[in-house]
């Protein structure tokens, strides 16, 4: 039975254009190599999987079993499969430097048609996991700001208990150094490390350095790619950095990138390797209108404004690279040494800095268009976890980090909200929970009462209905990260706040004109 599925999974790797038919036997001796086999009848390689034309995860799947009922895989847990799989798939796929000049061909042709091929190839690769990624839930709620997009990430396995014991018990290896740097590709993996053999990076030139470009393998948003350097340094966000920013949007003008903040806190979960995120995709941040313009003698060819939305943003534009680069950078230099106690804003307590921004870089009818997002990740007795960062009132939806894509109004919410949503409805639909549902629900009980509150026609009703309640569930959890975001604001949406904006902002010599 085995024999079927790897000729399956050879062929898949033929159709693909992984590699031509001459090399069909080299690569089935691969994945004999692999499964620890020592020969195959090839006179089978035509019967029974043509007509049924499997997918590849049902290919995979079946090896992957077959391999764990075998002694193959050692321990039959995600972990172990998942780097069974990625060896698989690199016995299938065509070497970095064919992947490379592919991309380079397309890309005289067009930026976009490199993209999309690089896209399509790092699926059909089991890279992009897309049959994880399709799991996630995903709903749009409304608010002051616009729409806010939420999504519950359910595309990451969950590691088994003997895993994590494993993982925790392992001996360090400094190799690859981080998941970031450019010595992941085709690396075997470990139990504390993913197998990387399917994964083939596209090099880029970033303002004379080298870096590297890959799509991530649990996308957040289409085409959600990584760009990083090919040093293994920390994050910092400096002029250069807004230098390459714009130099990428240059070579690739259908894709934005942003950097998460440079501070614990504040920024994203990786920030031991400089490194940007960018994709096609429209966040709900980029349509926040346009509530105040400001003007700059001194920056007379970019021009700025006040963008309407729960943190505080500086949108930059112009059509000068190297205009727009200075006026960022001088923005940055001064808030990090900006003060403002009647709001809380604490440049740093001693010599740890506390002040800095996530920046987002597109482009767009040939202008640069550059989002200052400024962020402070003090925290106080009050605020343990942070004062600009969600507070406990939301710690039931949200209490991570605020980085980048949330930033823009995608919020990535924890697994255990899925089961947890599940309770809720059914608990407002009067059905009696068990003692661990009603356990699972206690951190969301404000959230339950304004419901009750809010929907008491509703719930009052004989038989409610099932689609309504949800979708007054998943609204209330929008609410809830949009409060968090407000939260993560560090001039809020009031009277006092709006006057420290605009204090920040004359100080800088930047001053007002109303657009409404």
């Amino acid at each position: 039975m085995i024999e079927r599925w790897i000729f399956a999974l050879g062929e898949y790797g033929r159709e693909k254009k992984f590699y031509p038919q001459e090399d069909f036997v080299f690569v089935i001796n691969r994945i004999l190599e692999i499964l620890e086999m020592e020969s195959i009848d090839m006179d089978q390689r035509d019967k029974g999987i043509s007509e049924e034309a499997p997918d590849l995860q049902l290919i995979l799947g079946s090896i992957l079993d077959w391999a764990a009922e075998n002694g193959v895989i050692k321990e039959d847990t995600p972990t172990h499969r998942d780097l069974l799989d990625a060896k698989l798939m690199g016995a299938l796929l065509p070497r970095p430097s064919e992947v490379i000049s592919t991309f380079e061909e397309n890309y005289q042709l067009s930026p976009i048609r490199a993209t999309e091929q690089y896209y399509q190839f790092s699926t059909d690769g089991n890279y992009i996991r897309k049959d994880r990624t399709d799991n996630n839930r995903h709903w749009v709620t409304p608010s002051d700001y616009g729409e806010m997009e939420i999504t519950i990430n359910l595309s990451k396995p969950e590691k088994d208990p003997k895993t994590i014991a494993k993982e925790r018990n392992y001996p360090a290896s400094g190799y690859p150094k981080c998941l970031l740097c450019r010595e992941n590709e085709g690396y075997s993996g470990r139990i504390n490390h993913p197998g990387r053999q399917n994964l083939r990076l596209i090099p880029l030139v970033l303002e004379g350095e080298p870096w590297y470009f890959q799509y991530s393998p649990y996308l957040y948003y289409n085409e959600h790619s990584v760009i990083f350097s090919e040093e293994h340094r920390p994050m910092v966000i400096t002029k250069g950095s807004f230098r390459r920013m714009l130099h990428f949007v240059d070579q690739f003008p259908h894709y934005f990138i942003g950097s998460n903040a440079d501070l614990p806190i504040v920024g994203g979960s990786i920030l031991s390797h400089d490194h940007y995120q960018g994709g096609r995709y429209v966040f709900p941040m980029e349509k926040a209108p346009i509530i105040k313009e400001f003007i700059n003698l001194q920056h007379g060819q970019v021009t700025a404004s006040w963008i309407q939305w729960p943190l505080s943003v500086i949108r930059l534009q112009g059509n000068s690279r190297e205009a727009l680069v200075n006026c960022v950078n001088e923005i940055l230099e001064a808030w990090k040494i900006y003060e403002d106690k009647g709001l809380d804003i604490h440049p740093a307590t001693d010599s740890t800095p506390h002040n800095t921004i996530t920046p987002i870089a597109r482009k767009k009818e040939g202008f640069y268009e550059l989002d200052v997002v400024l962020r402070n990740n003090r925290t106080s007795g009050e605020y343990p976890e942070g004062i600009f960062h969600p507070h406990r009132e939301v710690h039931g939806v949200k209490k991570e980090n605020i980085g980048l894509i949330e930033v823009m109004g995608l919020a990535i919410l924890p697994p255990r909200l899925k089961s947890e949503m599940e309770s809720i409805v059914r608990h407002l639909a009067g059905e009696e929970l068990s003692s661990a549902e009603i356990k699972g629900i206690e951190k969301h009980g404000e959230m339950i009462e304004e419901l009750k509150e809010e929907w008491q026609e509703l719930l009052t009703a004989e038989a409610p209905e099932e689609k309504l309640l949800i979708r007054a569930v998943e609204n209330a959890i929008g609410k809830r990260f949009t409060k968090g975001l407000e939260h993560a604001g560090v001039f809020k949406n009031t009277a006092e706040g709006k006057s420290g904006f605009y204090r920040f902002m004359n100080l800088l010599g930047w001053k007002e004109r109303d657009v409404r």
